[in-house]
């Protein structure tokens, strides 16, 4: 997942038309990408990897919290608006590409900010990939703390270890230095390959138990709609939950038959839509009002259970150096020179740490993030972008859509984060 999402971060591109400008961009050019051009079902596989993450956990709860009906028509709207939003990153893109200095080209988010607001919108996009990045990798921590303090007793009694989940968390802190001062990213590309691959053995698990779950005894408890403030909880899992908007230029820029790109990501992301509703709902219907925030808690103790979980945890575990690697870049290149520098890196590793120990629920948390970071980057820089470069050449229709997918975004981000915010604060008193 995270392996090809880091790669597609990074400064690589120089456009404008002044060789001042492209001397600037290709300090920062240091592309990750190989050469080779990818078919049709490479890139159909690299879409998946880079779009499923650990949100599909929480998404049981959430439809549990939004209602079974809100929760699915919440999740295939918002799969639909990412859609559109990668596909006007790729417009965009492919504007600006008609005024390409010699073989450069925008192979980035980046970049792309880069190109059409200059400094200042590589800037906003850069720190949206640190806070997104970074909120993710939270995420991971809180979901391997949580689950292992389930499969346990409690921590030390003493700060600040005096719970189980904070006992795990700080027992990961020590081996997140030394994987995250590996400077080589192909180094930590396997790990990629075993995350994927334990992710989606979990979750064939759990909707097999799922099923047998529910189909013994259906639970009585069943909501299909819930209120205002639980639409816009559900709302920020769901954008959290399509976590790969960074990926659309770098996709696009490798893959062989560029003309079938829109084609490709819409199945793409219609499959991953139908793949993350039915685990909602099976978990939902499994469990019912009982369903928790990662719905592996609800499994039945036993060996396979118990291996589940701790493959999850190992998973994401391993996940969390590659998924903050695009944050690593972005502090070395502005703040190093582009050079490798290990403090820096365990200063972010210890911040992210130090959050996670304030968190107590990770979809929760999940909400937060992506009402907030995710909402900004897949709704409003996109449609900002392309409203940039196109408004001279759009009719009243066009602007109108993007000017309304800016207005959405901006409503959705304020009152999405602050709903997820007093859940939060309300969690946080319940602990």
């Amino acid at each position: 997942m995270v392996a090809i999402m880091a790669s597609g971060n990074k400064g690589g591109a120089a456009i404008s038309e002044s060789s001042e400008t492209a001397a600037l961009l290709a300090k920062e050019e240091t592309p990750l990408l190989e050469n080779s051009k990818s078919c049709l079902p490479k890139t159909f596989a690299n879409f998946f990897i880079a779009i499923v993450g650990a949100g599909v956990l929480g998404l049981p709860y959430t439809f549990m919290r939004t209602g079974w009906i809100t929760g699915l028509l919440t999740l295939f709207s918002i799969a639909a608006l990412t859609y559109h939003g990668m596909m006007l990153l790729i417009h965009t893109r492919r504007r600006l590409d008609l005024s390409l200095i010699g073989d450069s080209k925008i192979s980035s988010f980046g970049d792309l900010g880069f190109a059409v607001c200059g400094p200042t919108g590589r800037f906003v996009v850069d720190i949206m990939i640190v806070l997104s990045q970074s909120g993710f990798c939270v995420g991971y921590l809180i979901f391997i703390g949580n689950t292992l303090s389930r499969l346990s007793k409690g921590g030390l009694g003493i700060p600040p270890f005096s719970s189980a989940k904070s006992l795990y968390i700080w027992g990961c802190f020590p081996f997140q230095l030394g994987l995250t001062a590996v400077p080589s990213l192909t180094l930590l590309a396997p790990l990629s390959i075993f995350a994927d691959i334990a992710q989606v053995g979990a979750m064939g698990v759990v909707m097999v138990e799922d099923v047998q779950t529910f189909t013994n005894k259906w639970p009585s408890d069943i909501e299909a709609f819930g209120t205002l403030s639980t639409f816009y909880y559900g709302l920020g899992v769901a954008l959290y939950s399509f976590e790969g908007l960074g990926m659309a230029i770098p996709l696009e820029t490798e893959m062989k038959d560029k003309s079938k790109y829109g084609k490709i990501l819409a199945l793409s992301m219609f499959l991953i839509a139908l793949m993350y509703g039915t685990f909602g709902v099976m978990g939902y219907f499994a469990f019912g009002s009982s369903t928790k925030d990662i719905v592996t808690s609800n499994m039945q103790k036993g060996l396979l259970s118990t291996t589940v979980k701790l493959g999850l945890c190992i998973n994401l575990f391993f996940t969390f150096p590659l998924m903050l690697n695009p944050a690593f870049e972005v502090f070395e290149r502005r703040f190093s020179n582009g050079n490798y520098c290990v403090w820096m890196r365990w200063i972010l590793v210890l911040g992210v740490t130090m959050v996670a120990l304030l968190v107590p629920n990770f979809a929760d948390f999940m909400s937060l993030v992506g009402s907030s970071i995710c909402c900004a980057l897949g709704f409003i820089l996109p449609a900002l972008f392309h409203y940039q470069v196109f408004k001279g050449d759009m009719d009243r229709k066009g602007a109108l859509m993007d000017l309304g997918l800016i207005a959405l975004g901006v409503f959705f981000g304020v009152s999405g984060t602050w709903y997820s915010l007093l859940e939060m604060l309300s969690q946080a008193k319940n602990v």
